[in-house]
């Protein structure tokens, strides 16, 4: 099925709910919604050559005019390439072209930057502008009224992975995973309902854009805020204002939201769930922020190539603080979601019991199709429908994931393998510390030793003895930090995952 179907139905049956919404503003209903996106499809039929299969690609900041773009690549059959919008335009211009795309909206602030890569993009491709008169011109004529059938294994969208370890590869998400996806979110996750404000103040070209399926198929509001991005301030008086607001957020995303709460003696009104996910969340933020704002918090763990799907930690299990192992669940990424298996794997690559730390691996239906043009990653990741994650964890016996780190961040000191996160979560505890990484940096006489890369709270100062003894009353000795690195803030890429690839290089100048 096309998963354009789902935009068409609501319309037909929701036609006057309100749909897409700039802030307060309302910028389209659910027939108007469908109505553009069909007429979006018709003219890159018509005007671009765009066929079934064919690719689209979306530079663009967050914008309404985003999901009419996406829905209307959808309608015709096509391939929709969503792209970072903060990509420098010659990494967005090497995923154009090697998605082959015929086609990319931009927006008036990405299209000068895919202008100077102009080079390095496919000869035959056009831009065109979600804030020009031509595209509203498109949007206003005429389509079919019914997306253009497509099969379950056909592909939907081509999700290009951050490539912190070289180029990027793009991840092939089909009609039938998106369907799985959103068919967990409610099972899963969180249900929606028709009074639903789904706000992305995440990029719609990653996580946040993906939930937006299942409040379609509800015939719930889709909200842009102003300011196009995160802003703490705005997120809470949006929340306010709106009611029944739901958002995805990356943990570093979730610790602004909460300091903000607390300035403004404020608790998160109106805002009912909170979906975060991207990156590690410590259990002293999360436990912070349920503090702060109360029980609106629910986990997923995924990658691109199992888009959001793999475990989660349900709003049900946050609230469980009678249960006696409360504390290890709260700092789990859950259980397998409701289309997939999860198993942790040796280095033999043969399943190992609960409570064993190896690679964690995940089967179902919402994983990838497979990776573009790339066989030979294709047999490096999936194993017999198994995707090899990358990521280091361990299943407990109710089948709860814990988390250690990427296996290309275990730090091996003295033949001992140390996991970044068990000494990030102790220094998190300190009352100094704010945000700390923990990376392994080569060493003559250990391999590597631990580095603790740490950001302090206002008025706090450095003091490596407190962080050390500190370190010591709860872990053991040989994975307490040979050294510790003040930082005024530490990297970060676009989705507030913290770059360790570039702290690594730090520390080598």
């Amino acid at each position: 099925m096309n998963i354009a179907e789902w935009l068409a139905a609501t319309a037909r049956l929701r036609p006057d709910s309100p749909a897409l919404l700039t802030g307060f503003d309302l910028d389209a209903d659910y027939a108007t919604f469908a109505r553009r996106a069909a007429a979006i499809g018709a003219a890159l039929s018509r005007d671009y050559g765009i066929v079934p299969g064919d690719r689209v690609g979306l530079f663009a900041t967050n914008c309404t005019q985003y999901l009419e773009c996406l829905y209307g690549i959808f309608w015709v059959g096509a391939v929709a390439i969503p792209i970072n919008a903060k990509l420098h335009g010659r990494e967005a211009a090497w995923i154009c072209r090697d998605g082959g795309a015929k086609l990319t909206f931009v927006s008036d602030d990405t299209i000068e930057a895919l202008a100077e890569a102009r080079s390095d993009l496919p000869a035959a491709m056009k831009t065109l502008s979600m804030d020009s008169d031509a595209y509203r011109q498109m949007r206003d004529g005429e389509g079919t009224p019914a997306p253009v059938p497509r099969e379950v294994n056909d592909l939907a969208w081509l999700f290009y992975t951050s490539g912190t370890t070289g180029r990027p590869k793009g991840v092939m998400i089909s009609h039938g995973n998106l369907v799985a996806m959103s068919l967990c979110y409610l099972a899963d996750v969180d249900h929606a309902t028709p009074d639903d404000a789904s706000l992305y103040a995440a990029p719609i070209s990653h996580g946040a854009g993906m939930y937006h399926f299942p409040h379609v198929r509800i015939g719930g509001r889709h909200v842009v805020p102003e300011s196009k991005g995160f802003d703490p301030d705005e997120v809470l008086n949006l929340g306010r204002q709106l009611d029944n607001v739901v958002m995805f957020a990356a943990p570093t995303m979730v610790r602004r939201l909460v300091d903000a709460a607390k300035r403004r003696g404020e608790n998160g009104e109106g805002i009912r769930t909170i979906i975060y996910g991207g990156g590690p969340m410590y259990l002293a933020d999360i436990r912070d922020a349920i503090a702060s704002m109360g029980q609106r918090f629910v986990q997923i763990y995924g990658q691109g190539e199992s888009p959001m799907t793999i475990t989660a930690l349900s709003r049900e299990l946050h609230e469980r603080t009678d249960h006696p192992r409360y504390l290890e669940r709260l700092a789990s990424v859950g259980h397998a979601q409701s289309v997939m298996q999860v198993r942790i794997t040796g280095a033999d690559g043969k399943p190992l019991p609960a409570g064993e730390t190896g690679e964690v691996e995940a089967k179902g239906t919402a994983v990838m199709l497979g990776y573009w043009n790339n066989p030979k990653a294709n047999a490096e990741t999936l194993k017999d429908g198994w995707l090899r994650t990358g990521d280091v964890g361990r299943l407990d016996q109710d089948g709860f994931l814990t988390l250690s780190d990427r296996s290309k961040d275990v730090i091996i000191s003295g033949g001992t393998n140390i996991y970044p996160r068990e000494v990030e979560e102790v220094l998190l505890t300190h009352p100094d510390v704010r945000e700390v990484s923990a990376i392994g940096v080569p060493d003559p006489d250990w391999g590597e030793i631990v580095v603790a890369c740490v950001v302090l709270e206002d008025g706090a100062r450095p003091d490596d003895a407190k962080l050390d003894a500190h370190c010591l009353a709860s872990i053991a000795r040989f994975k307490r930090p040979k050294r510790y690195v003040y930082l005024d803030a530490l990297p970060k890429n676009n989705y507030g995952k913290v770059l360790k690839t570039e702290l690594r290089l730090m520390m080598k100048k």
